[in-house]
C-alpha cells in the first residue's frame, strides 16, 4: 500500500470519531421536544422551570463534552492519542445504548453526559492524532477530514431522525433515534485496530524503532523524505520535552497560541451554530412548517454543511485558513442579520394544538428563514466548520499540543453549553434578539480574522512555533 493511501485510511479511520461527534450533537434535534413532555426531574413541576430543565437536560452532552475536553489532554499524553480513541470509542457506545433504554429524566442525563465525554474527547484527539501523522503538505486536508466526518455524522443524524419519524413508531421513536448510535460505535472502536500510534507520541515515549517504522509508512517532511532528517527534527522539537508534562501550560511564551485557540474556539460557539443544530426542528415549526417537513428542513441544513464542508476540503491547503474564515464570516453577518430581521418584522404569538402559547414567522417570512438558515449553514461550513480544528491543531508546540488541543475544545463546548442552554428562553420572548446577538458576535470574528489571525497554511509544525514567537 502507498504512503498515502496508507496515511489516508489512518486519518479516516481517526476522524471517525468526528463522525460519532456530529451524529450525537445532531440527534437530538429529533426528539428534544418529546423528551420534554415525558421526562421531567420531578412533579409537580411549573412550566417555566420546565423549560429551565429541559434546556438543561438538552445541554447535558455538552456538560459532557466540557469535562472531557479538559481532561483528556494528560491521559493522551500519558497513554497515546490511538489507546484515548479506543475509550472514546466505548464511551459512545455505552451512552448511544443507555440513551436509548432510559427510564427518567436522571438515566437519559447520565447516558447522554456519557456521550458528551466522547464528544469532548473526540474534539482534542481525532485532530491532533490527523496532524501528528501527515506530512506538512497534505495535513489540512486530513485534519480536515475530522470535520468532514463531523458534518457527515450531522447529516446522518438528520436523515436518521426523519427515516425514523416517518415510520410511525409512536412512544419508542425517540429511543430509536439515540440507539442507533451504537452501529458507528463500534466499527469506529474495532477499525482503530488497524491505526498505528503517533509517531510524534512514540518519539516523546522513547518508542523510536516503532516511531521509525511509522513514518516509513506515512511518509515525512524532510527534505527528500529522509526518515533520519525527520526524527532528528521531531527529536529537536522534543528536546526540551523531557518533564513536559510537568512544565505549566500557562505561562508567558504560549500565550498568543492560546488567545488564538481561545478566540476561534468562542467564536465558533457565538455564531449560535450548535444552538440551531439542536433546535433546528423546533425553529422551523415556529417559521410555519409541519413536523415531517422541518425534519427534511433539516436533513436540507445537513447536506448543505456536507457540501460545503467537502468545498472547503479540497481548497483549504491551497486557499489558507486565513480566506475561508473571511467568507464564512461576512456569509454569518448577512445570514443572521436575514433571520433577525424576519423574526422582528413576521413573527407573533400563537396559540399550538396543545393550547400553549409559541412564536410562530407568518406571511411567508418561515421560506425566508429557511433560506438564511441555508446561507447560515454553508458559510459555517466554508468557513469556520472546516478551519477551527485545523488551525488549533497547528499552532501549539508539540510539547504542549495536547493541553493546547484540550483548551480550544473546552473553550469551544463552555460556549456551546452557554448558548444551547439560553437560546430556547431568549429565542422564546424574542427570535430577533437571539439572531441578531449571533450576528454583532460574528462582527467581531470578522474583525478579528483581519487583524489578528495568522496564517498557518503549509507551515511544518516544528516552524509554526517559530513564527508565532515561542521560543524553547
Amino acid at each position: 500500500m502507498s504512503q498515502k493511501r496508507y496515511v489516508l485510511g489512518c486519518a479516516v479511520i481517526a476522524s471517525l470519531g468526528g463522525l460519532l461527534f456530529g451524529f450525537d450533537t445532531a440527534v437530538i434535534s429529533g426528539g428534544e421536544q418529546t423528551l420534554e413532555e415525558i421526562f421531567k426531574p420531578y412533579t409537580p413541576i411549573t412550566d417555566r422551570a420546565q423549560a429551565i430543565w429541559h434546556g438543561f437536560l438538552v445541554s447535558s452532552a455538552l456538560i459532557g463534552t466540557i469535562l472531557g475536553a479538559v481532561g483528556v489532554g494528560k491521559p493522551t499524553d500519558w497513554l497515546g492519542r490511538r489507546f484515548v480513541m479506543f475509550m472514546l470509542a466505548l464511551l459512545y457506545l455505552v451512552s448511544a445504548v443507555g440513551s436509548a433504554l432510559a427510564w427518567n429524566w436522571y438515566a437519559f442525563f447520565i447516558f447522554r453526559l456519557i456521550g458528551g465525554l466522547g464528544v469532548g474527547g473526540a474534539s482534542v484527539v481525532a485532530p491532533m492524532y490527523n496532524a501528528e501523522i501527515s506530512p506538512a503538505k497534505i495535513r489540512g486536508r486530513l485534519v480536515a477530514l475530522v470535520q468532514f466526518n463531523i458534518v457527515f455524522g450531522i447529516l446522518l443524524a438528520f436523515v436518521s431522525n426523519f427515516i425514523i419519524g416517518s415510520l410511525d413508531l409512536g412512544e419508542a421513536e425517540w429511543r430509536w433515534m439515540f440507539g442507533v448510535e451504537a452501529i458507528p460505535a463500534a466499527a469506529f472502536f474495532l477499525l482503530l485496530f488497524l491505526t498505528p500510534r503517533s509517531p510524534r507520541w512514540l518519539l516523546a515515549k522513547g518508542y523510536e524503532t516503532e516511531a521509525r517504522y511509522v513514518l516509513r509508512r506515512v511518509g515525512t517532511d524532510a527534505v527528500g523524505e529522509s526518515i533520519e532528517a525527520e526524527v532528528a527534527e521531531i527529536k529537536r522539537s522534543l528536546a526540551v520535552e523531557r518533564d513536559a508534562l510537568r512544565e505549566p501550560f500557562f505561562q508567558a511564551k504560549y500565550f498568543k497560541p492560546i488567545l488564538l485557540a481561545f478566540a476561534i474556539a468562542a467564536f465558533n460557539q457565538l455564531s449560535g451554530i450548535n444552538a440551531i443544530l439542536y433546535y433546528s426542528k423546533r425553529i422551523f415549526e415556529s417559521a410555519g412548517f409541519g413536523e415531517i417537513a422541518s425534519l427534511l428542513n433539516s436533513v436540507g441544513l445537513g447536506t448543505v454543511n456536507l457540501v460545503l464542508t467537502m468545498a472547503a476540503l479540497a481548497v483549504i491547503d491551497r486557499f489558507g485558513r486565513k480566506k475561508l474564515m473571511l467568507l464564512g464570516s461576512i456569509g454569518y453577518i448577512l445570514s443572521l442579520g436575514v433571520t433577525a430581521i424576519t423574526f422582528y418584522t413576521q413573527s407573533q404569538m400563537v396559540e399550538d394544538a396543545s393550547g400553549e402559547m409559541v412564536r410562530e414567522i407568518t406571511s411567508g417570512g418561515g421560506f425566508v428563514v429557511f433560506i438564511s438558515l441555508l446561507v447560515f449553514i454553508a458559510s459555517h461550513a466554508f468557513g469556520q466548520g472546516a478551519v477551527i480544528w485545523v488551525f488549533i491543531s497547528e499552532i501549539f508546540p508539540n510539547r504542549v499540543r495536547a493541553r493546547g488541543q484540550a483548551l480550544g475544545s473546552f473553550t469551544h463546548w463552555v460556549f456551546a453549553a452557554v448558548i444551547s442552554q439560553t437560546f430556547p428562553m431568549i429565542a422564546e420572548a424574542s427570535g430577533g434578539h437571539v439572531f441578531a446577538f449571533y450576528g454583532l458576535c460574528m462582527v467581531g470574528q470578522l474583525l478579528w480574522v483581519l487583524f489578528v489571525m495568522p496564517e498557518t497554511k503549509g507551515v511544518p509544525l516544528e516552524q509554526i512555533e517559530k513564527k508565532l514567537g515561542i521560543k524553547a
